[in-house]
């Protein structure tokens, strides 16, 4: 190796012209706060550690995939990919995340989230650039500031307009300023705008602190950094891997999803593998929240490897097979993950990602499966599946030990597929239990489930398990029986009710007593009606669907904590049965 240092200007002059990213590299993780200290720390004279390069030959510049650094950081930016025949080319093996902030804070944007606006909103994110308030003096220290930063440095979607406390200076104009003549020049100009109320002390103070940043981007050589000369990139992988021990940690995820795409045939892992979880997360008919982490988790589980999510498992020959059977991975989850989300569930409900693998090493066995044919076959294993997934949501199949869990069940339904093409979900219960893993409702189950109420997490996947024939073509809503308007205090209180009786009638109100499920056309028509109307029109099955006891008195409002204790009556009575419970 040889050693070198630079000047910031310099370098980020050739960031996306010389300097690049190889494919190990894990994606930006930096907060906003966390360059500003870097830039803080910078005008401070600190040191901020020294970097490591990779200069690549011709040969290997074919081989290795490389990225385009960030400029312009959003959320759900990815590193574009670059190809590197033809250039002048070095590869950042260490220092990547300070690297990319000092480009965003001299080149580019850091984008942050407006307040009372939801993520998915295009409008939410607000592009702001790093600033320096010239007027601040940085011996002036404010105790609340949990990073130390004194320097007034801040990101601001617009420069801020100047008065007698402040002049804000956008941070990345220094770098077209490099020599003396120029920098005189912006000072002039900088002193011609100050308020009239600055006092000559602080117009010096400001001249001061311009002059530092100059120093600090185009005089001061800050940037130490190794250079890296062999081109083995076994050599260079464990070179990453060892200097990426310190600051913030590279997860496990990082880690093999480094090796990957170093093993990778056309090296686009990183494309691929993210791509997919984005098109999951955000393009099927409900959101959902899977990860990177998860999706080789389910490479493991299909390709019969190990199931433990660690590095020795991801062996050459591992990411050979992973890559080859990459398609058919794809199809397993994207199946899955559609029956899921046809079920109800999604990002918000979806308790357990890992209760979700035997029904996708399932599908990858079963690729001809579709789960909405109408075929017995189809519609029995379906139903099989589903209440599979809601008993395991249900009860925490996968919560503690899930490898080995998860190892059983794959076993299981391997096992069994060498005499029946059908989801073994009885085989999955009666193993589990042998195991010692709970996996189907039983009696106590059954009481917690009762004393569930409207807020609760697994309330949706609750009320799922009392209509395991449910048509789930159209999307349903957890809806009160007796409505929450009927039990408002104002409105009981009208009726002349012993405060007493109001707050049983509000107690139970949420109790999942009073709650069903109801397709959303339906749920928005009984919104409209009246409830007595609503109820009266409605026939016996259609009560016995939804375990509505009879009885007229208890329909009214005044009689909900009897209709409640009547209804858990009826609901214990389904699960019991649904469950196979001997009473």
């Amino acid at each position: 190796m040889t050693y070198a240092s630079s000047t910031i200007g310099a370098v980020i002059d050739d960031v996306n012209r010389r300097y690049f990213l190889p494919a190990i590299q894990r994606p930006y993780v930096w907060s906003s706060d966390q360059v500003v200290a870097l830039f803080d720390s910078l005008l401070k004279g600190y040191p901020i550690s020294s970097f490591m390069f990779w200069a690549i030959d011709e040969q290997t510049k074919r081989e290795v995939r490389s990225y385009r650094f960030l400029e312009n950081y959003r959320p759900d930016a990815h590193n574009e990919p670059v190809s590197l025949e033809g250039r002048d080319a070095v590869l950042v093996l260490d220092g990547q995340q300070r690297m990319t902030s000092l480009l965003i804070g001299l080149r580019g944007t850091f984008a942050e989230k407006k307040p009372r606006l939801r993520k998915s909103n295009p409008d939410a994110w607000a592009a702001r650039t790093l600033h320096l308030n010239l007027l601040k003096d940085p011996e002036d220290i404010e105790d609340d500031d949990e990073l130390g930063v004194t320097y007034g440095l801040s990101f601001r979607e617009h420069t801020p307009r100047n008065n007698h406390r402040q002049y804000w200076f956008k941070v990345g104009s220094i770098l077209a300023h490099r020599e003396e003549g120029a920098l005189d020049g912006l000072i002039q100009r900088m002193r011609r705008e100050l308020h009239h109320g600055v006092s000559p002390y602080e117009a010096e103070l400001a001249e001061r602190n311009l002059r530092r940043l100059h120093d600090v981007v185009w005089r001061d050589d800050v940037i130490n950094f190794y250079t890296e000369m062999d081109q083995s990139v076994d050599r260079v992988l464990d070179i990453f891997v060892r200097a990426n021990d310190g600051g913030v940690k590279l997860s496990k995820a990082d880690l093999l999803m480094s090796m990957i795409t170093s093993k990778w045939s056309n090296g686009r892992a990183r494309e691929d593998i993210l791509g997919f979880v984005d098109d999951i997360n955000t393009r099927l008919h409900a959101p959902n929240r899977i990860t990177k982490d998860w999706v080789l988790k389910a490479a493991l589980v299909t390709g019969e490897f190990d199931v433990v999510y660690n590095v020795a498992n991801f062996t050459s020959d591992a990411i050979r097979q992973i890559e080859s059977n990459w398609l058919g991975i794809k199809q397993a989850i994207e199946k899955a993950f559609r029956f899921v989300n046809r079920m109800g569930l999604s990002a918000d409900n979806l308790g357990s990602l890992n209760a979700v693998l035997p029904i996708v090493y399932y599908m990858y066995r079963q690729p001809d499966f579709t789960f909405r044919g109408t075929a017995e076959f189809e519609q029995i294993n379906a139903e099989a599946m589903q209440r599979w997934l809601l008993n395991s949501l249900f009860v925490g199949t996968f919560v503690g030990h899930s490898d080995q869990t998860i190892a059983l069940a794959r076993q299981v339904i391997r096992d069994t597929l060498k005499t029946s093409r059908n989801f073994p979900i009885e085989e999955l219960f009666a193993a589990m239990a042998r195991g010692g893993r709970l996996s189907r409702l039983d009696a106590q189950a059954i009481d917690e489930l009762l004393e569930m109420d409207y807020k609760g997490k697994r309330t949706f996947v609750a009320l799922s398990l009392l209509y395991p024939d449910l048509d789930w073509s159209e999307a349903h809503h957890v809806d009160h029986i007796i409505p929450q308007a009927d039990a408002a205090r104002s409105i009981l209180r009208g009726r002349n009710l012993s405060e007493h009786h109001i707050e049983e009638i509000i107690a139970a109100s949420n109790r999942i007593g009073n709650l069903q499920l109801l397709p959303a056309g339906e749920n928005i028509e009984k919104s409209a009606l009246p409830f007595r109307s609503w109820i009266t029109g409605r026939n016996s099955d259609y009560r016995q669907r939804h375990l509505i006891p009879d009885g007229p008195h208890l329909w009214d409002v005044t009689a909900l904590p009897e209709f409640v204790r009547a209804r858990e009556k009826l609901l214990r009575e389904r699960l019991l049965t649904t469950a196979g419970v001997r009473q």
